[in-house]
């Protein structure tokens, strides 16, 4: 069975268009990482320190639509994952994706409070299937 979702393209607007994203990841000129992000149509806050950007997602969960972590620079998946529980306890509103160099496979999960599991580096075409997928609940439409 094939299904084809169209929209009027007057309608619609890119995934992450207004939506306001916390990401945390070292502090780089050259960040190829917010730059993909920030080409889907989104804010982007970024934060050094895990603990700095999960007490500004506690504080006030319904300020972000996504966090997005890069694993490698706050100590490897695992930590990533328990960063996802210490923020489920406080709030399940947030989409999380974790980016990793430790994942062997990419997760793309059912349940919407699971984070998304992007390899590291992560490609143009993984972060928008990672994007999309863990903001598949959202739908944007510009109004004119």
């Amino acid at each position: 069975m094939l299904v084809v979702r169209s929209f009027e393209p007057q309608q619609t607007a890119l995934v992450g268009y207004g939506i306001r994203i916390i990401l945390v990841a070292p502090e780089a000129a050259d960040n190829v990482l917010r730059s993909r992000l920030a080409g889907m149509g989104s804010t982007i806050e970024q934060k050094s320190e895990l603990y700095e950007a999960l007490e500004a997602l506690i504080e006030d969960p319904y300020d972000y639509g996504l966090c997005v972590i890069d694993c490698d620079a706050i100590g490897g998946l695992e930590a990533g994952r328990r960063a996802v529980q210490l923020l489920s306890v406080a709030s399940r509103r947030v989409p999380v994706i974790l980016i990793s160099s430790e994942c062997k496979g990419q997760e793309f999960p059912i349940d919407h409070h699971a984070p998304v599991v992007l390899r590291a580096p992560a490609s143009a075409v993984s972060m928008r299937v990672g994007f999309e997928h863990a903001l598949r609940d959202r739908l944007a439409t510009r109004v004119m």
